[in-house]
């Protein structure tokens, strides 16, 4: 869908979104969008992304009414376990709106919809060498920026990523720039080594694994994932726990490891920016580290499907049969579509 000429520049804008209708199902709904007013933009999206972990917790209606309220997207309408319009992975150009932001393409924390109105204080400039399908991975990357303020590595650490899923890939790819003394990501699939291999660092088996790490980064939303953190962690050292593990109840071992050694299990949660930079950064400020880290074409290695919108009801229920993959890619139609 495109804005035609009846519609104007100033009068209602016909838009599709996605909406997950029920545990497993979901639909594209039409709706009118109010012409932009001072302050706001009128964006047209070229991709949104798929978090394939977050979004299945959504799409199985398995988000825990406790922390609800909590676990809301930005852009969200309705509420869990649905009917919800849910997704924070957006990449479009602005269409209508002030002059200086007109023709710019632009992140956003919004979900799945081929129009949208939103102030341009919740808009982030992409790079002009960040391609725009790349650029839907700046939500990931923000949440590895966050981690990785949180934690701080230094000059000489021994660093574990657990887990080399997309949040554990995209970190790791950042940290592989840091002047660590041992980067090394460890996951339970063999098959993760050929992305250890892409990214030029070590990888290992959880048996395989070295322990003694300054800090370890706990990415698997798995029980066996975060009781492995605790044993690579060294003594007085911090597991960070990148991982939403929704409606799944954890067991550790607390007797071992964790008490004997020491340790301390520290959330890392992208809702606020990190405490050691958080009266020093706001989140749009962090949202535009993370669009800047992007220039790398190392990232591309995270986008590994892709379907055209009209076809994201049936291709999800597909994604989320099947394990595998990092971000699914939804591509827009172009104007002359």
């Amino acid at each position: 869908m495109t804005i035609s000429q009846e519609q104007g520049t100033h009068g209602p804008v016909k838009a599709e979104a996605y909406w997950v209708t029920e545990s497993g199902h979901g639909e594209l709904r039409a709706e009118e969008l109010d012409a932009p007013q001072e302050g706001e933009a009128l964006v047209r999206t070229l991709y949104s992304g798929v978090s394939r972990g977050t979004e299945r917790v959504v799409h199985e209606g398995r988000v825990p009414e406790r922390v609800a309220d909590l676990m809301q997207a930005p852009h969200q309408e309705g509420e869990f376990p649905g009917p919800v319009k849910y997704g924070y992975l957006n990449v479009g150009v602005v269409e209508q709106g002030p002059r200086d932001w007109l023709g710019k393409t632009v992140f956003s924390l919004h979900p799945h919809q081929d129009f949208y109105v939103v102030p341009t204080s919740q808009l982030t400039p992409i790079p002009e060498d960040v391609p725009a399908r790349r650029a839907v991975l700046t939500g990931i990357v923000e949440v590895a920026v966050n981690a990785l303020w949180e934690a701080g590595p230094r000059l000489g650490d021994r660093v574990a990523v657990v887990g080399g899923g997309l949040v554990g890939g995209v970190l790791a790819t950042l940290l592989r720039n840091f002047p660590l003394g041992r980067l090394q990501l460890v996951d339970a699939d063999p098959e993760k080594e050929k992305l250890a291999q892409t990214l030029g660092i070590d990888f290992a088996l959880p048996e395989q694994a070295k322990n003694d790490c300054d800090i370890v980064f706990h990415c698997s939303a798995s029980n066996e994932g975060l009781k492995l953190s605790l044993r690579l962690a060294g003594d007085d050292s911090d597991v960070f726990e990148l991982s939403w593990f929704a409606d799944k109840e954890v067991t550790l071992p607390l007797g071992e490891d964790f008490h004997a050694r020491r340790l301390t299990i520290r959330s890392s949660q992208v809702g606020a920016v990190a405490m050691p930079r958080r009266f020093r950064r706001t989140n749009a400020e962090r949202l535009v580290t993370a669009a800047a880290a992007l220039k790398d074409p190392l990232f591309d290695t995270f986008i590994t499907s892709e379907c055209l919108f009209r076809n994201l009801p049936g291709t999800l229920v597909k994604l989320f049969e099947r394990p595998g993959g990092f971000c699914h890619v939804v591509a827009y139609p172009k104007p002359e579509e």
